[in-house]
């Protein structure tokens, strides 16, 4: 039975692992999504760094991306940047992507 044990217990502490590397890639993606729309916006370094940081908070409000997106889409058209949404969706595939490199080439 402390084999059956042993094996449960490694199989949650992978399952917490695995979820707790997705929240922390997705992290990453929302602010490097943050980072891209405030260069289209044309924002200072600090205001980007704000920025950036609001996008990430953005996310906690519902599952799914959709918040983020409404979120990028609202705040870009406000500051006059013409982008569709197809666009934004774009980019948070391809912020996806750098996000997760990112973590698998950290030392």
């Amino acid at each position: 039975m402390t084999t059956f044990n042993d094996r449960e217990k490694a199989f949650e502490n992978m399952y917490a692992h695995d979820q707790e590397m997705q929240f922390r890639i997705q992290a990453r993606r929302n602010r490097l999504l943050g980072e891209w729309a405030a260069v289209r916006m044309g924002l200072t370094p600090e205001e980007t760094d704000a920025y950036a940081k609001a996008v990430v908070q953005a996310d906690f409000e519902e599952a799914g991306d959709e918040d983020v997106i409404r979120k990028l889409l609202g705040d870009m058209t406000q500051a006059g940047v013409d982008i569709a949404e197809a666009d934004v969706r774009a980019a948070l595939e391809e912020q996806q992507v750098a996000a997760r490199r990112q973590f698998i080439e950290a030392p």
